[in-house]
């Protein structure tokens, strides 16, 4: 099998909301993957750069990105390390937070439309550019559902996808 060619990825990640794509209703446009093993009975979790715990890689669509797909895989990348082949388009999810949830961050911070893309993880790097803040690991289908219980929106992602549930 051919080798799939590799985007460019830059070691510095994206920050701050200056380019940040919002929806008609005023909601943060967010990109997300699942990634997967070859095998499928394996997703990579990375731990969360603003609180405890486990989460998909994940941010926001920019305006300067073509399409959320290609955002979601610039956030695999910068978040996880990871280079990755979209499988499967998983949808939209709406934000699952309560409003309370929301201003805890900040008095301004709208809610979020997620769109979810399943992927095929076809290298992970050694260096990344969150790797100082972030780790990353392999986990069966139960372990990433446990971790991802208190985030409905990650979790709703992660049963949409093609996940081995045994």
């Amino acid at each position: 099998m051919a080798q799939e060619k590799q985007p460019e990825r830059s070691m510095e990640a994206r920050v701050g909301r200056d380019n940040q794509r919002y929806g008609p209703r005023g909601e943060r446009l967010v990109a997300g993957v699942v990634p997967l093993s070859q095998s499928k009975d394996q997703v990579l979790l990375i731990q969360s750069s603003s609180r405890k715990g486990w989460v998909l890689p994940k941010g926001g669509w920019e305006a300067d990105e073509p399409s959320e797909a290609e955002a979601a895989c610039r956030e695999a990348w910068e978040e996880a390390g990871i280079h990755s082949a979209i499988e499967r388009d998983l949808g939209f999810v709406d934000e699952k937070r309560t409003d309370e949830q929301i201003k805890k961050g900040g008095p301004h911070a709208p809610r979020a439309l997620y769109r979810w893309f399943e992927v095929r993880v076809t290298k992970e790097e050694e260096t990344w550019p969150e790797a100082h803040k972030r780790s990353r690991m392999w986990m069966s289908y139960a372990e990433a559902r446990s971790r991802l219980a208190d985030r409905p929106e990650l979790l709703e992602a992660l049963e949409r996808s093609s996940i081995k549930k045994t």
